[in-house]
C-alpha cells in the first residue's frame, strides 16, 4: 500500500510513518519538516501546507492519505489537491468538537458537535471551542470531498506515550517515579480515559488496510484515577503515597486543570467536563482498536523521558506547599 502521511515528523504523525514503514508499507511524508526529523527510511517531500498549490510536489495517486491537520484551509487545499488521487482518506479529528463536554459515556452516534467554524476562520489555537470548530469544519471537507465511503474521521482523545509534546502525561510519569507524597487531585472513583499513541497509529494503519469508514472516537475505555495511578506506579524505581484532595481545594487555590504551569495535568473541573473523559469507546474495540496495559505505556514513556526545565504542573516546592494547608486544614 503507497500512503501519504501528511505530516509525519512528531508525535502522532511520526509513530504512523514509523509503524507503516515497519508494516511493509511504501510511505512517503509530506510536511515543511521544521517541527521535527522524517522518519528514517520513509520518503519526505516538504510542502508548504499555507499555499493552495502547496502539494502540487506531490506526484501519482496514493492508496491511502493521513491527515493531522487542524486548519480549515490546510485541510482545503489537500482535499482539492487529493481528489481523484487518494483511495482511503483519514483525518484525525478531536473530541473536542463535540458540544456536551458534561454528560458521561456519550457515543459518537448519541453526541452532538459544535457548529462549524464560521467561513474563512483559519485559527484553531485562539481557545478549546474555536479548535473543535476548526476541527469539525476539516471534517466537514473531508467527507464532503472524499465520501462517506472512502473517509475515516478518527476523533482522537488524549493521546499518550512516548514522544509527547505536551508534557501532561510526562508530568505523572516524572511525579510517581520521584515517589514521596503525590497530590492526587479529585477522588479515586472518577474517571481518566487517554490512549497510547502507538496504539492508535495502528488503529489508523488498519483502518487504511481494510477501507474502515465512518466517524469513530479514537480512546481506549475510561479507567478510575486510582487505576490510572496504579499503573503510573507499577514499576517506578520510588515508593509513593497518594493523598487525594478535593477539587474545591484546588481551585480556591488558583491551580489550573489539565495543563500549563501550576496545573494538574489531566484533571478537569467536575460536573461541566464529566463527559470529556468519560466517552464510550465500545464501537471502536468493536471496529479493531487495541489498546495496551497503561502500565506498559507508563513503562516505555519512563524509558524516553529526558532532563528539561519545568514547563507544565506543580513544582516540586508548589506541590509540597498544597500538600502543607491541605494537611493543617
Amino acid at each position: 500500500m503507497k500512503m501519504l502521511v501528511l505530516g509525519g515528523t512528531v508525535f502522532l504523525g511520526r509513530a504512523v510513518a514509523r509503524q507503516a514503514r515497519d508494516a511493509g508499507h511504501d510511505v512517503v511524508c509530506a510536511a515543511r519538516g521544521e517541527s521535527g526529523e522524517p522518519v528514517e527510511g520513509v520518503a519526505f517531500v516538504r510542502v508548504d501546507r499555507d499555499r493552495p498549490d502547496g502539494l502540487d510536489a506531490l506526484d501519482g495517486t496514493f492508496d491511502a492519505v493521513v491527515d493531522v491537520g487542524r486548519r480549515p484551509s490546510h485541510v482545503r487545499h489537500a482535499a482539492e489537491s487529493l481528489r481523484g488521487r487518494a483511495g482511503h482518506y483519514t483525518f484525525v479529528s478531536s473530541c473536542s468538537v463535540y458540544a456536551d463536554a458534561a454528560t458521561p459515556d456519550q457515543t459518537v452516534a448519541t453526541a452532538p458537535v459544535m457548529a462549524p467554524a464560521e467561513p474563512g476562520f483559519d485559527d484553531p489555537s485562539a481557545d478549546a471551542e474555536t479548535y473543535g470548530r476548526c476541527k469539525v469544519t476539516c471534517e466537514d471537507v473531508v467527507t464532503g470531498t472524499f465520501g462517506t465511503e472512502s473517509a475515516f474521521i478518527c476523533r482522537a482523545g488524549l493521546i499518550v506515550g512516548p514522544e509527547d509534546p505536551t508534557g501532561r502525561f510526562d508530568y505523572w510519569v516524572r511525579r510517581h517515579a520521584r515517589g514521596g507524597e503525590i497530590l492526587a487531585p479529585g477522588a479515586p472513583e472518577e474517571r481518566v480515559q487517554l490512549i497510547d499513541v502507538r496504539d492508535l497509529a495502528d488503529w489508523i494503519i488498519q483502518a487504511a488496510e481494510r477501507g474502515l469508514a465512518g466517524t469513530f472516537d479514537a480512546i481506549g475505555a475510561p479507567v478510575t484515577r486510582q487505576e490510572f495511578h496504579a499503573g503510573l506506579a507499577e514499576g517506578a524505581p520510588s515508593a509513593h503515597e497518594l493523598t487525594w484532595i478535593p477539587q474545591e481545594f484546588l481551585v480556591e487555590r488558583e491551580v489550573a486543570p489539565w495543563s500549563g504551569p501550576r496545573s494538574l495535568p489531566l484533571w478537569l473541573p467536575l460536573p461541566e467536563y464529566g463527559g470529556f473523559l468519560t466517552r464510550d469507546a465500545g464501537p471502536s474495540l468493536e471496529a479493531g482498536l487495541r489498546t495496551r496495559p497503561l502500565a506498559e505505556t507508563v513503562a516505555d514513556t519512563r524509558a524516553t523521558l529526558r532532563d528539561e526545565p519545568h514547563r507544565i504542573g506543580l513544582t516540586e516546592e508548589e506541590e509540597a506547599g498544597l500538600l502543607r494547608e491541605w494537611h493543617a486544614q
